[in-house]
C-alpha cells in the first residue's frame, strides 16, 4: 500500500489537532503527540475533520492502530457511542482533495492555531 503524503494542511490540521487536547486522550501524556484520525486519511470528507481525530503518544497511537476492535471501542467510550455513528454518516459525503481545497485548509487551520496561541480558552472550529 502506498504512503500518503503529508500536506501543509496535514501539518496544520495535526497541530490544531494536538493543541486542542493538549495531551494524550489515553494516558495524559504531554510529549511526542500524535494527530490520530478515527477514519484514515484516506477518507477525503473526515480528513481534515476535527470530529475525526483525536491526540495520542506514539505509543498509544501504534498500540490502537494495530487493535482496531479495541481502537473503536475505545472511541466510543470516549467520544460517545452518537459521535461514532456521526462520523459513518459524514463518511458518505464529498470533498475533493486539490490544490484549492488543501491551501483552503491549511489557512483555515493556519489561523486557527494562530487564535488558539493568543488565547488558551480559544474553541477549535472545523474546516468541515
Amino acid at each position: 500500500m502506498a504512503k500518503i503524503s503529508i500536506t501543509t494542511a496535514d501539518k496544520w490540521f495535526s497541530k490544531a489537532v494536538r493543541m486542542r487536547d493538549k495531551c494524550c486522550v489515553v494516558c495524559g501524556k504531554t510529549e511526542g503527540l500524535e494527530c490520530c484520525h478515527v477514519y484514515g486519511r484516506r477518507q477525503k470528507i473526515l480528513r481534515w475533520s476535527l470530529d475525526n481525530a483525536v491526540t495520542m503518544c506514539h505509543y498509544h497511537h501504534r498500540y490502537y492502530t494495530e487493535q482496531p476492535i479495541e481502537w473503536f471501542y475505545f472511541l466510543e467510550n470516549l467520544l460517545g457511542p452518537g459521535h461514532m455513528e456521526l462520523l459513518k454518516e459524514k463518511r458518505r459525503g464529498f470533498l475533493k482533495d486539490n490544490e484549492f481545497t488543501r491551501k483552503e485548509v491549511s489557512d483555515h487551520y493556519r489561523v486557527q492555531v494562530k487564535e488558539a496561541e493568543n488565547d488558551p480558552h480559544y474553541e477549535f472550529v472545523s474546516y468541515n
